[in-house]
């Protein structure tokens, strides 16, 4: 194996390349979205099935989300997507965990059979609520 001065094998840095590159392209499109307000209308395109139906997807509002997230504005990124807020500490977390495995040569533990269902129940319940004229108030961005 050839390690390079500080010690890091070219096993070690293949096995990073991809998480590294993807929390990098993260934190740049983060960026994007900080600087440039999503909260200006047409800045960055419609919902195409809030545009065709009138109704909010589990994603409308996650741009201005991310937007008051970036600026340190939780009440207002709660307001926008809060299925958004309470999921991207999940997504650092998983992201965290990837790189600390793919620097100790660990895979990734495996998902459960149940995840993907739990996960596609979890959208269409939000999509359901968010779209019900009483909880639109709290839920709808």
């Amino acid at each position: 194996m050839t390690t390079n001065p500080i010690g890091v094998t070219a096993a070690t840095r293949a096995r990073l390349r991809v998480p590294v590159v993807l929390g990098v392209a993260t934190l740049a499109a983060t960026a994007v979205v900080a600087v440039h307000d999503p909260n200006v209308a047409g800045s960055y395109g419609v919902c195409p099935l809030h545009a065709l139906t009138g109704l909010w997807c589990p994603a409308c509002g996650g741009l201005r989300a991310t937007h008051d997230l970036a600026h340190g504005d939780l009440a207002g990124a709660w307001g926008m997507n809060p299925l958004w807020v309470l999921v991207v500490p999940l997504l650092v977390g998983l992201w965290v965990t990837w790189l600390v495995r793919a620097a100790r040569h660990q895979p990734m533990p495996r998902t459960r059979p149940w995840m993907p269902r739990a996960f596609l129940a979890v959208l269409v319940g939000f999509t359901v609520l968010r779209n019900l004229p009483f909880l639109a108030p709290w839920l709808a961005p």
